[in-house]
């Protein structure tokens, strides 16, 4: 999609973090940008900041991981604008951090219910209209963690592996069914965003332990630090951008070796059947440093 202005984006998770890069980039495109996020107040203040720019712009209250909730939303979008040519299925959350067999169900139903559940959600809903209309892009968010395991909690590696075989299954599915529609898929490292945090957005609110746990407490510092550290969501927003434009599959804003070797070290372990190598997250040092404080 060359031509832009005019046209017509949906980022859910668009409160804050990358997806309100993507809407700000989005309007500043000459867009219209229909804004979805379950919290309701922040939702409103991201609204609001980008109509004082002049930007036209929705904001829709949704919980991605209800299908009845998305049907709602690109409906809303529909009604406003007349048409969706851009859909970002950004919304995420980052889960817990046990091991697999370890992790509470209410973790796992959670986490795919947001990130992976959501994207499924927004496929249905959205890219049967895009096919209709001929035109149009898909922008799944994705993770390095959809790459490579280890390191992260396993509902948040299960659902970013997922949301990448989705993507990479629309992409060639459309191939002859809507040689129009476009899809990328987003795999960031590290980016400066709240998702340290988003047990915030728990339907129930986050559990007991995780608050009174201070070995919790001290992971997610440490995780806190390597996000702030990480890359300004507006960078990640121009990758998207760049995508959008050039139809570009594969995103992967984070294009140093640091990232990219651990992922070429896993190519090469499936192609040699090799078991997998272990490797070192980006940014441990900094987890760890946060764990041996006090300690």
């Amino acid at each position: 999609m060359d031509e832009l202005r005019g046209k017509v984006a949906v980022v859910t998770g668009a409160a804050s973090g990358i997806g309100y890069a993507l809407a700000a980039r989005f309007a500043a495109e000459g867009m219209g940008v229909v804004l979805a996020d379950v919290e309701r107040d922040a939702l409103a203040g991201a609204a609001a900041r980008l109509r004082s720019t002049g930007a036209d712009v929705v904001d829709v209250p949704t919980d991605v991981s209800r299908a009845e909730e998305v049907d709602a939303l690109a409906e809303a979008a529909e009604a406003h604008f007349g048409a969706v040519h851009v859909v970002c299925n950004n919304a995420g959350v980052s889960g817990g951090i046990s091991p697999s067999w370890d992790t509470p169900l209410e973790d796992w139903t959670w986490t795919l219910g947001v990130n992976l559940w959501g994207v499924i959600h927004g496929v249905r809903s959205f890219v049967p209209r895009l096919i209709a209309q001929g035109e149009g892009h898909v922008v799944n968010t994705a993770s390095i963690a959809g790459l490579l395991a280890g390191g992260v909690g396993a509902p948040y590696n299960v659902s970013k592996f997922g949301v990448v075989a989705l993507s990479e299954h629309l992409y060639l599915s459309l191939l002859d069914a809507a040689p129009g529609v476009g899809v990328s898929v987003l795999c960031p490292g590290w980016v400066n965003t709240r998702i340290a945090d988003s047990d915030r957005n728990r339907p129930k609110g986050p559990p007991p332990e995780r608050t009174d746990d201070p070995l919790a407490a001290k992971v997610r510092t440490g995780v806190r630090r390597v996000l702030e550290a990480g890359m300004d969501p507006a960078a990640v927003a121009d990758k998207v951008l760049d995508a959008v434009r050039d139809g570009a599959f594969y995103v992967l804003p984070h294009d140093d070796e640091q990232w990219l070797g651990p992922v070429r070290q896993r190519t090469e372990d499936i192609v040699e059947r090799r078991n997998p190598t272990p490797r070192p997250m980006p940014g441990i040092e900094i987890i760890l440093a946060a764990l041996a404080e006090d300690a």
